[in-house]
Order: C-alpha cells, then sequence, then structure tokens
C-alpha cells in the first residue's frame, strides 16, 4: 500500500512537471516571437515585405507578422501565420485564407485561453483592438461577442465585401482538457 502512495505522489509530481514546463515554454516561444514581430514591425513601412501578385499580404506559415495590441489588458501579442497548434504555441494564429487589414474582408486571429487570450473574458463592447503590421497600424473597436459550439463552421465565412476583425479562443475561460465552445470576439474597424 506504502508503494502505491509513493508511485501516486511520483505519478502527480510528473504531471504538474509536464504543466509547469509547457507553460513556461509556450510563454519563451512567444515572447521569442514577439521579439521577432516587433523587428518586422519597426522597419520602415511597406507591404511590399510579402505582398503577391494580386497586391494581397501572403507571409509565409509560422513566420511572425506582426502585433495584436489589446489595450484595456496592456497586451502586445504577436501575430504568426498559421493556426496549427505549433504556430499557436508561438502567439494569435492568423487563420489561413482569411484577410490582412486594408482588405476588405474578414481577418480571423485565434489563440489559446490558457496563454495569449487568457483574459479575453475581461474584454467589453467598445474596446479597442489593434493590429501592427510592416505595412501599418490598424484600430479596431470590438461590438460583439458570442459563445458558439466548437464546431460550429458558419463563424468564419472568410466574406470580402467589409473588413471585420474576428478573435476566436476556446471556451469556458476555465475549462480544463478539450473545451467544447468558442467565444468569439467581433470587432469593427474605426473610422478616422
Amino acid at each position: 500500500m506504502k508503494k502505491l502512495s509513493y508511485l501516486l505522489i511520483v505519478v502527480g509530481l510528473c504531471i504538474v512537471a509536464y504543466a509547469v514546463w509547457e507553460i513556461a515554454d509556450t510563454k519563451m516561444q512567444t515572447s521569442k516571437t514577439l521579439d521577432e514581430a516587433k523587428a518586422i514591425v519597426e522597419s520602415p513601412p511597406s507591404k511590399e515585405v510579402y505582398k503577391v501578385e494580386d497586391g494581397t499580404f501572403k507571409p509565409p506559415m509560422g513566420e511572425a507578422v506582426g502585433i495584436l495590441q489589446i489595450p484595456r489588458l496592456n497586451a502586445d501579442l504577436p501575430i504568426v501565420e498559421g493556426t496549427d497548434p505549433d504556430d499557436l504555441e508561438k502567439g494569435v494564429g492568423h487563420y489561413k485564407g482569411s484577410y490582412y487589414p486594408d482588405e476588405k474582408g474578414q481577418i480571423v486571429l485565434s489563440g489559446h485561453r490558457d496563454t495569449v487570450f487568457r483574459k479575453a473574458g475581461e474584454l467589453e463592447i467598445g474596446d479597442s483592438l489593434e493590429i501592427v503590421l510592416p505595412y501599418g497600424n490598424f484600430e479596431y473597436e470590438i461590438t460583439e461577442t458570442k459563445i458558439v459550439e466548437s464546431d460550429d463552421l458558419s463563424i468564419i465565412t472568410l466574406q470580402n465585401e467589409t473588413e471585420e476583425l474576428l478573435l476566436t479562443t476556446c471556451y469556458p475561460f476555465s475549462y480544463v482538457g478539450n473545451a467544447p465552445q468558442r467565444y468569439i470576439i467581433y470587432a469593427k474597424k474605426k473610422t478616422v
């Protein structure tokens, strides 16, 4: 019986150590990616960096491309092209096929609820979000939030008629494991 108790303690400690290591690793990767994103956006303004023939901004998958600034949360989060697990370990992922600012379409940014979007539930209607890219700064205002099931694909329309920003993350925020829902934040571009 005593051996079983020791075994359970050791297994518990291993699980806790692994969780702490995962959190620390993600923070280090996000910090490194933020440094890369700052270097990109601090260079002279240019859309030519990742511009393709049709004039759209198409960075390579997995690369840092910009910064998402959330003033209410005092957060500067790196934006990475792609939403694969490796991409989301580095920061906020830009959904492949969605648009970028000034391309008049749906911009979709996703992140983990337990890392970059840990405090997303504190955001309110009217709060500002800013996307900083090599070719400019773009400010958005939160207009709506919504909770949907994890398999609801109707949220990402990839429409290209009106510029809108969507932030997506898993929900509930305090859930342990694969969350059953998604928290969606809608924002529209602020006009000068």
